[in-house]
């Protein structure tokens, strides 16, 4: 029965005027769309681990036998050997389902309407639609050519109503990392500086030890890419003390899952086994950037994450990704307009995803 209102009245106008969102499909529809088996899509277009979780991971996984019970609400155990791995307070550790709730979680406490949230596009796209999906006023400081930060721009930016400035670091989709002077600079304006290290372990350094030193500092992390979880989106945060009682008043009791904390403390026991694939991945980013280089087609950035960005030279690059995806091989790209429209995004597979890219490339150049 139709309502006399009409349900479509009910919707928020921060909602309603939200940019649609197509999330990427998942591995099967893009080998029906291509019509290849899923077995032989090289997937290149996500960040994902190219190799399973460790061995202890999947047996962890099969042996819990509580899988009918609601788990640790504060996920104790977990958050006990992440505060032994990152050597920071368990008191300040939170978990959360992904990196984007603990987001949603700090604009929930923080963001009173008319707010303000700087970030550095081009950047992880999601920031600026949730945060004004908050009410938040989002205010950009773009990055400079070269995809560095541009502190002077963030300085300018920032203001009386600024709560938070937003980084990733190494940035996605750039692979640039904030360098710890221009963190320093950036704590010392006053907001609270929001980092988002997803792909740290891929990196030379972190910034975590700065918040022993800034109580104005979140640091976000993922296990999605150096512990092969993306599945089971698992994440976690290393917040400032005085905020801790705060996050666990909005915070969902149910939202991190018995799978996923069973296989957070099944990854610090194999942890040796574990960076031993991240090492296998950062040799091949540098395979992967030295092949690429080598072709009149990409021109790859350096990167601190486990991914690549290349500027398409030949062609434009929505043409090149759809003949790699015609050939089972996918990877990210962006529409006119968001200022990447002439790049694409490869994230950092084994070696015969890079030898099959390559083969593919060297085909794709010759018709170009």
């Amino acid at each position: 029965m139709r309502g006399e209102i009409g349900t479509r009245r009910l919707v928020r106008e921060a909602v309603a005027r939200l940019a649609s969102h197509a999330p990427l499909p998942p591995l099967e529809r893009q080998a029906e769309g291509v019509g290849l088996h899923p077995e032989r899509i090289v997937k290149l277009d996500r960040n994902e681990n190219p190799y399973v979780p460790s061995l202890r991971v999947q047996d962890a996984l099969a042996a819990c036998d509580r899988y009918h019970l609601y788990p640790d609400p504060e996920g104790h155990a977990a958050r006990a050997r992440l505060a032994a791995y990152t050597e920071m307070p368990l008191e300040r550790i939170l978990l959360g389902a992904g990196i984007d709730e603990l987001l949603d979680l700090l604009y929930l406490l923080t963001i009173d309407p008319g707010d303000e949230i700087v970030i550095t596009p081009p950047t992880y796209a999601p920031q600026k639609g949730r945060a004004e999906l908050f009410g938040a006023q989002v205010v950009e400081a773009p990055r400079r050519a070269d995809f560095g930060l541009d502190v002077e721009a963030i300085e300018r930016a920032v203001g009386p109503r600024t709560k938070l400035i937003t980084l990733v670091s190494p940035n996605n989709p750039t692979g640039n990392l904030a360098s710890h002077e221009q963190l320093v600079r950036l704590l010392r304006l006053g907001p609270l500086v929001v980092l988002d290290e997803s792909s740290v372990e891929f990196a030379p350094r972190s910034a975590l030890p700065l918040a022993r030193e800034f109580d104005n500092l979140v640091v976000l992390r993922s296990f999605d890419s150096w512990a092969g979880l993306a599945g089971l989106n698992i994440g976690y945060g290393v917040f400032p003390s005085e905020l801790m009682p705060f996050l666990w008043k909005v915070k969902s009791p149910s939202s991190v899952g018995a799978a996923a904390l069973v296989a957070v403390e099944a990854t610090f026991d194999d942890l040796a086994s574990v960076r031993s694939t991240v090492v296998r991945l950062r040799v091949e980013r540098g395979r992967l950037f030295r092949k690429l280089r080598k072709l009149n087609l990409l021109q790859p950035l350096p990167s601190g994450g486990n991914f690549l960005l290349c500027r398409v030279l030949r062609g434009e690059a929505r043409e090149v990704r759809a003949r790699l995806a015609d050939l089972g091989i996918m990877v990210l790209g962006w529409e006119e307009g968001t200022g990447l429209e002439s790049y694409l995004r490869i994230s950092v597979g084994r070696p015969e995803d890079t030898d099959t890219l390559v083969k593919a490339l060297i085909s794709i150049a010759e018709r170009l």
